[in-house]
């Protein structure tokens, strides 16, 4: 696959282009607090249940926004409205004007070194049915990127 993403803006890619811009670091399947006063958002180590936390991709992600109601479809259209998105993810980098990262698979060639650079979410979270959505605030981390 040639280097689309330096020669195409986000709205100009094919779905198949968008789709593998995923790096799958999982860290948007994150839970996140938003404070009310500040608007500062806080990511914890808890994932959707829909998260294969293996993978780090959605086990069903053609009904992902039906099973969890407030999962959120990105788009180029809405990329601008969500903050909240982590500062290394591919869609916003690219929106920003910044480079892909060099473990994003398609830089590097390896869907691995996502993961093996500490970007994933794989080996550090726990699944929403095992957290009592009352104790959230106990698994705000720091590691988000």
């Amino acid at each position: 696959m040639s280097e689309f993403w330096k020669t195409r803006s986000l709205d100009e890619l094919t779905t198949e282009q968008w789709e593998s811009l995923c790096d799958g670091c999982g860290q948007c399947c994150l839970v996140k607090l938003e404070d009310a006063d500040s608007g500062d958002v806080f990511y914890t180590d808890v994932v959707c249940y829909l998260l294969d936390q293996d993978a780090c991709r959605c086990g069903d992600y053609k009904q992902r926004c039906i099973l969890v109601p407030d999962c959120v479809k990105l788009t180029p259209d809405n990329l601008q409205n969500l903050s909240w998105m982590p500062v290394d993810c591919a869609y916003r980098r690219l929106a920003e004007g910044r480079e892909l990262a060099w473990w994003h698979p398609l830089v590097s060639g390896s869907s691995a070194t996502v993961h093996e650079s500490g970007a994933s979410v794989k080996g550090k979270a726990i699944c929403e049915t095992e957290v009592d959505i009352n104790d959230l605030e106990e698994h705000i981390v720091d590691w988000v990127r």
